[in-house]
């Protein structure tokens, strides 16, 4: 399952994070990738652990937690602590990979299982050239270049990409998630179902039927989900 979402940062965090962005320091971005995506990795990362990157990880979280339907879409048990790159000049360019299935959380202790990619765009999509993130999956290459503040969520699994960067700057911010439920599948019919209730409320209130559906629904997170 791919889902876009808008605005999930606002003007003001966008001028936060550029700010945060511009100050650096940055470091080649190979530095975090796996031996198979360090040999496509063309980037630059924000250096992990550094003031700037530690307030803009607070900042993408805590605008994460204002989106109810993100929540919904990923039904979250962990997230890794965003992290950030940058893409650009000779550093343009990240060829076909897969993510790693395991990340560890800071201080290498507890492991995370990355069920869903997540890209938040920084920069505005007139502002560089080329930089798509290319997504492979059943119906194609999809690809996605969104406005500053859009996010892109898709599987933790497909082999993705982005494109060379040949004018301009794209910024972002990319991180994982392990979801409560493990199945994309079950994920997908969670979150059409939830969709499909916050609409039956909007009509007809909390009528009987809404009940039992959300009973349902409740259910089958609690048959599925891993807390």
């Amino acid at each position: 399952m791919m889902l876009k979402f808008a605005q999930v940062l606002d003007a003001q965090g966008l001028a936060r994070a550029r700010e945060l962005l511009a100050a650096g320091p940055w470091q080649d971005g190979r530095a975090t990738a796996g031996r198979q995506a360090a040999a496509v990795k063309n980037n630059e990362q924000l250096q992990a652990g550094s003031e700037a990157a530690q307030q803009l990880q607070a900042l993408v979280l805590q605008a994460l937690e204002r989106q109810p339907l993100f929540f919904s879409a990923a039904l979250p048990k962990r997230v890794l602590p965003p992290l950030f790159n940058r893409y650009g000049g000779q550093s343009n360019a990240y060829g076909s990979h897969v993510d790693q299935a395991i990340r560890y959380l800071p201080g290498g202790v507890q492991r995370l299982r990355s069920d869903i990619s997540c890209t938040l765009f920084l920069s505005e999509p007139e502002d560089y050239d080329g930089g798509e993130l290319v997504i492979e999956d059943s119906f194609g290459e999809q690809r996605v270049k969104l406005a500053a503040g859009d996010l892109v969520l898709y599987p933790g699994s497909s082999v993705h990409r982005v494109e060379p960067v040949t004018r301009g700057t794209r910024l972002a911010s990319f991180f994982w998630i392990e979801s409560m439920v493990r199945s994309a599948e079950q994920r997908r019919l969670l979150y059409d179902m939830d969709q499909s209730l916050m609409a039956l409320r909007a009509a007809h209130g909390e009528s009987a039927d809404t009940v039992r559906l959300t009973g349902c629904y409740h259910n089958l997170l609690r048959l599925w989900a891993e807390s």
